[in-house]
């Protein structure tokens, strides 16, 4: 599968946690005025603990703790010249008629990463020492990310989601206030770009939120874009 490669991640943890430690003063006279301080880990850390709304959000709060979906993609401006000889045919293959190839979550297949992450469903960030785990309501898919400094194994399987660790500059979250992380994803791949190239995005927390479970196997009325009624229409 076109989707199945080994991922790495990184926080912006070491650099916000050093620029915290001169910034502490001003971070509790920010709450004193009422404004929320970033939450910090017992390290003193910022944590990134909590339920978000990704990157196909709004990101504009409503009544109840609501957020609008707004599905997003990658612009093209922002790699459209920096292909390498033959990497645009690696990068946009062509469809082959098979959906397992052409678009697995047609049928239920994973849709991989980085595009599970711009999918309109929350995800849950569960921060601890030394590892980081993220769990996506879409397809109920997961990753564990240790952030202790540890390379990719050698011997990594290909994997939908990829192997991640807390150590290359793929990913980098920032906090810019108590409730919005920038996020930023940069794709490294010299086999079809002549340089990584980066876009950023945010999410936003929603105390109030929970994951819900998403089962598509079993509701899954629209299986290469061809929907049927459920047997609920069917019966009216």
């Amino acid at each position: 599968m076109g989707s199945r490669f080994v991922v790495s991640f990184v926080t912006s943890l070491p650099v916000v946690a050093s620029l915290a430690l001169s910034t502490m003063p001003g971070a509790a006279q920010s709450a004193a005025a009422g404004t929320p301080a970033i939450r910090r880990a017992a390290d003193g850390k910022p944590d990134f603990t909590g339920v978000w709304a990704g990157p196909a959000f709004s990101h504009k709060v409503g009544p109840g703790d609501t957020d609008a979906s707004t599905p997003t993609r990658f612009n093209p401006k922002n790699y459209v010249d920096l292909f390498r000889p033959g990497g645009k045919e690696l990068f946009y293959q062509n469809w082959i008629g098979d959906l397992r190839h052409d678009d697995p979550q047609a049928i239920c297949l994973p849709v991989g990463f980085p595009r599970i992450t711009l999918s309109p469903y929350s995800q849950q960030w569960v921060q601890g020492p030394g590892t980081i785990v993220v769990l996506y309501e879409y397809m109920h898919f997961f990753r564990v990310i240790p952030t202790d400094g540890r390379p990719h194994p050698k011997d990594s399987e290909l994997s939908w989601m990829g192997n991640s660790v807390g150590k290359c500059v793929i990913e980098r979250l920032r906090h810019i206030d108590a409730t919005t992380v920038s996020y930023q994803i940069t794709i490294d791949d010299p086999k079809i770009f002549t340089k990584p190239w980066s876009q950023d995005f945010q999410m936003k927390l929603h105390p109030t939120w929970n994951i819900f479970e998403f089962v598509c196997e079993e509701n899954n009325r629209c299986e290469g874009g061809k929907c049927v009624g459920s047997d609920a229409q069917k019966s009216r």
